[in-house]
């Protein structure tokens, strides 16, 4: 089978195959928990063999397929126009069930091509350095944001993975690891809360992305001041990213913020149940936009 052509079918920009090994970056991982730069997110400490060997996740794994999909360079934004990170596509589902279901496609035909295979699908949830597996696979590079680049493309997609026990041939759709940041520090310079300490080392309690999804406390005003317009998630180290390019910037796709700030649980579920949105909840995107607004 060609896989590069399956995933392109299934709308993947990208795809790329690695060895099961200690994956690139490993050791910079652990001294960054060992820091801990994780803010509340306390899950990152665990399972770190895990993320070590993959053959922990899928016994006898013999490859990770990488695969990259993009989402909209266009911003989610409220008719009063405020904003959302990209990544939280208000009118699609949740991207966890979509990259699935698409990745599951690609694993049902490897095992039908390679009888007697077994496959793992795992996007953004199971312990997997992704980004390290698809630095090796050769489809881009790590930016000096910590985002995954495609060349061609950027850094607006989401990263998916196929553990596989099949022999599969070598196969690579993108032919680049080199660092083509280069000296830019774009992200760097702009980042409004000082979380990007230095190139690739985040600070992630100082992240807006964290702050505003993740993090249970309040938000106090600089906080807010730093959010400017934009009550979910942060792209600032995105936008200013060269490879990004200059596109699309806003498209209307979001209840005005007086309705989010009457809206109640029963209708947020109904309106979002099954989006990004459900993760940090209709409490956490009131408080954030209540600190926009004080």
């Amino acid at each position: 089978m060609n896989i590069v052509k399956q995933a392109k079918n299934l709308g993947f920009i990208a795809s790329g195959l690695s060895p099961s090994e200690k994956p690139p970056f490993f050791d910079a991982f652990c001294k960054w928990i060992d820091a801990e730069n994780f803010g509340q997110m306390a899950w990152l400490q665990k399972h770190r063999s895990l993320r070590e060997d993959p053959g922990k996740l899928l016994r006898e794994c013999r490859a990770i397929i990488s695969l990259a999909y993009p989402y909209s360079s266009a911003k989610p934004c409220t008719p009063d126009g405020y904003t959302m990170a990209r990544y939280s596509a208000p009118k699609n589902n949740d991207y966890h069930i979509r990259l699935r279901k698409k990745a599951e496609r690609l694993a049902t035909e490897i095992k039908a091509s390679y009888p007697g295979a077994k496959t793992r699908v795992c996007v953004d949830s199971a312990p997997i350095l992704e980004r390290s597996f698809a630095h090796r696979s050769g489809m881009g590079f790590l930016g000096k944001n910590n985002m995954f680049i495609v060349p061609g493309h950027g850094s607006y997609l989401f990263l998916a993975e196929i553990l596989t026990t099949a022999e599969l041939p070598p196969f690579l759709d993108r032919t680049t690891t080199e660092d083509l940041c280069r000296d830019c520090t774009r992200c760097v310079d702009a980042c409004p809360t000082g979380a990007l300490e230095s190139p690739r080392h985040l600070n992630a309690s100082k992240c807006l992305s964290y702050l505003t999804i993740e993090y249970g406390g309040d938000l106090d005003q600089e906080t807010g001041k730093r959010m400017g317009r934009c009550f979910l998630g942060c792209d600032m180290c995105q936008e200013v990213c060269p490879f990004n390019g200059l596109k699309k910037t806003d498209e209307i796709s979001l209840p005005g913020i007086t309705e989010f700030l009457k809206m109640e649980e029963r209708e947020f579920k109904t309106l979002f149940g099954q989006t990004a949105l459900a993760r940090p909840g209709l409490g956490r995107i009131q408080r954030n936009i209540k600190a926009i607004l004080h």
